[in-house]
C-alpha cells in the first residue's frame, strides 16, 4: 500500500487496529458484485515492513473481501489517500502458494501429455477432491449417488457416515470412494442426523460429478 502523504509508524499502526475483526465496505466501483454496504471478517492484519510511504502487511480475510479498498479507506482514516500497489494472494482455500503453477507450465505439460507422458500433468492438474480439502463431508451411499447427481436432496437414509457438522453450513456431498459428488448446506446437525430416521440432511447446491457415472439403482 502507498500512502499519499508522510505518516508516523506509529500512526500507521494504530489505524490499522481499525481493520481488524469484523469491517464494513463498500465494494469499489469496478467490481464483480453489487454494489452495497457489506460485512467482512478480517480474521489477521499483520505489518511485515513500513518504508517511508510504503506499507507492506499480510492479511487474512472472509472471501469477497477487496483488499484495495482496504487501502482505500485506510488513507480516508489517516485523512488522505492511500491505494494498493501490490497485491499477492497466497491463499485461497486449501490452495497455497505452494501449488502454483504458470500457464506456461499447464501448456508444457499439455504438450507432454499429448505424447504420451502423463506424469507431469497429474502434478499441475489436481482432482476436484483437493478443493474441498477443508469442508466437512457427507458420504452416502451409491444407492444415493445418481438421485442427487440429479439434483435431488440427501437424505438421512442416504447417508453412511459424515465428519462433526452444525447446522446451515457448507459440506461437500462424497461417495463412498472418496469421490467428489457436489456441495449443500447442511440441514442438520450431527445429532439430529444420528437420531432422526427420515429428513433431509444437506441441501444440494451444486453437483460436480456426471450423472450417468452411477446408475439408478431400481427397487423391486
Amino acid at each position: 500500500m502507498h500512502i499519499h502523504k508522510e505518516v508516523s509508524e506509529a500512526e500507521i499502526k494504530k489505524t490499522f487496529e481499525f481493520f481488524r475483526g469484523k469491517i464494513t465496505q463498500l465494494p469499489p466501483l469496478k467490481s464483480a458484485v453489487k454494489r452495497q454496504l457489506r460485512e467482512r471478517n478480517v480474521y489477521y492484519l499483520d505489518i511485515l515492513d513500513i518504508q517511508d510511504q510504503d506499507v507492506l502487511f499480510k492479511v487474512g480475510c472472509q472471501a469477497g473481501t477487496y483488499i484495495r479498498k482496504i487501502c482505500s479507506d485506510f488513507g480516508k482514516k489517516l485523512g488522505t489517500q492511500s491505494h494498493m500497489q501490490q497485491l499477492i494472494r497466497t491463499k485461497a482455500g486449501p490452495f497455497t502458494q505452494d501449488s502454483w503453477v504458470s500457464l506456461q507450465d499447464l501448456k508444457d505439460a499439455y504438450e507432454l501429455y499429448k505424447e504420451g507422458k502423463e506424469s507431469q500433468i497429474r502434478k499441475v492438474i489436481q482432482p476436484y477432491e483437493n478443493a474441498v480439502a477443508h469442508l466437512p463431508k457427507v458420504y452416502v451411499f451409491d444407492s444415493a449417488v445418481a438421485n442427487i447427481c440429479h439434483g435431488a436432496e440427501v437424505y438421512v437414509s442416504g447417508v453412511s457416515k459424515f465428519n462433526e457438522l452444525a447446522s446451515e453450513e457448507q459440506v461437500a456431498i462424497m461417495t463412498l470412494k472418496d469421490e467428489l459428488i457436489g456441495l449443500g448446506t447442511s440441514k442438520m446437525s450431527t445429532e439430529e442426523i444420528l437420531t432422526l430416521n427420515k429428513g433431509v440432511a444437506v441441501k444440494t447446491a451444486a453437483v460436480f460429478m456426471p450423472i450417468d457415472l452411477y446408475p439408478k439403482i431400481r427397487l423391486c
